[in-house]
């Protein structure tokens, strides 16, 4: 097994590396403290490709792999998990889901504006009682020939008010159960369509999540992605590979994490020596580094699968659960080898601590990946 970068992967890694670095990193503490969307950021990123790098160059993307994708998420989150989610939703959620599976006319009309970083998406499946139960949606569209009307609550959205383009998940058909479900292009301005108050979150305050309403949006029929009852099944393909982007985002901030922890221990003294010299700390740094890069295989293993057309449900949820895990893990051992500083904000650290927390719980619970895994498990 080659395990080597393409120099076109290195080149891309690298340039997510330094825009990070240079762009990212100046503010992102006080975008974090006053939960500030990062939009100068997000345009940049929106010119550098950042935010359609795998769409097809036909419709303004990048044309990329998704190994090119999760080097850049695992670089752009080491930095600022905020604009790494950003990237995460418009890539793999709503330009994944729309060059897939929507038409012609959509792929005209919406993608190549999301692909160029010109518009942001949104995608919005969770809601008060249908977070990882997709199957329990509330949020009703009911045909009225040539338009649908919607009717519903979303919730934790992320891109929530900066979004242009919202792919809205709502049943038509309640007696169908999964079958009765459809996934619709809703856009903001829609009569109708609020969005409510921002989130106060625990980790990844830079990202706006808010809760959206739909009180009798009128959506036209060709706004529906795919065939009558095909939006479940949109979901779940979709949800499928936006793990993959979350495990690299988790992957990001365990390395962003472990990182400042070495750096700090090199220049941190104690009983007369740096403190990456007393073996307490240097045990830690071992462990921190071979968990990362054990989950960095599984999210390169993910990527792979997913670009040679393999079925990548299970490497993706395994992914996820594992690199989620490590996040946690690693962010909080990079607090401790800080110590006192490490509960400081300008040391990094404890915000990444935070942000980690959120990676075991979007795109699904640990629990539904072991879900996912164990059902590939025992199919046959």
């Amino acid at each position: 097994m080659d395990f080597k970068l393409t120099e076109e992967h290195i080149m891309i890694r690298d340039a997510a590396r330094d825009f990070a670095k240079t762009e990212l990193l100046p503010g992102v503490i006080e975008r974090d403290e006053k939960q500030e969307f990062p939009t100068e950021q997000v345009k940049k990123m929106g010119e550098l490709g950042f935010l359609g790098m795998m769409v097809s160059p036909e419709y303004g993307g990048g044309g990329m792999d998704t190994v090119s994708y999760v080097l850049a998420m695992e670089e752009i989150s080491k930095i600022d998990a905020s604009c790494s989610v950003i990237v995460s939703v418009n890539n793999s959620l709503v330009c994944w889901g729309l060059e897939t599976y929507g038409n012609e006319a959509q792929k005209k009309k919406y993608l190549t504006k999301l692909a160029t970083g010109e518009s942001i998406g949104a995608f919005c499946l969770s809601e008060p009682e249908a977070g990882s139960d997709a199957t329990s949606q509330r949020t009703t569209a009911i045909d009225k020939g040539d338009h649908y009307i919607l009717n519903g609550t979303k919730n934790w959205i992320t891109n929530g008010s900066s979004a242009d383009y919202y792919l809205v998940i709502a049943q038509t058909d309640r007696e169908k159960k999964h079958k009765g479900i459809n996934a619709f292009i809703v856009e903001k301005g829609m009569e109708g369509f609020e969005v409510g108050p921002k989130e106060q979150k625990l980790g990844i305050r830079g990202s706006d999540t808010h809760t959206l309403n739909f009180n009798d949006v009128k959506v036209p029929k060709e706004n529906r992605i795919g065939e009558d009852g095909f939006g479940f099944k949109f979901a779940m393909k979709t949800l499928s590979g936006g793990r993959i982007g979350i495990a690299a985002q988790a992957l990001g901030i365990a390395s962003g994490a472990y990182e400042l922890a070495r750096d700090y221990s090199k220049i941190r003294k104690a009983f007369g020596t740096e403190i990456c010299n007393h073996q307490a700390i240097a045990f830690k740094l071992a462990d921190m580094h071979t968990e990362i890069t054990a989950a960095r295989h599984l999210v390169m293993k993910a990527a792979w699968d997913k670009d040679q057309g393999n079925n990548y449900d299970m490497s993706g949820a395994m992914a996820k659960l594992f690199a989620s895990k490590v996040a946690m893990d690693t962010a909080v051992e990079a607090v401790q080898v800080h110590g006192g500083n490490g509960y400081v904000k300008e040391y990094h650290v404890e915000r990444l601590m935070r942000d980690a927390k959120i990676t075991q719980i979007y795109e699904g619970t640990s629990e539904i990946q072991k879900i996912v895994i164990s059902r590939g498990l025992l199919k046959d």
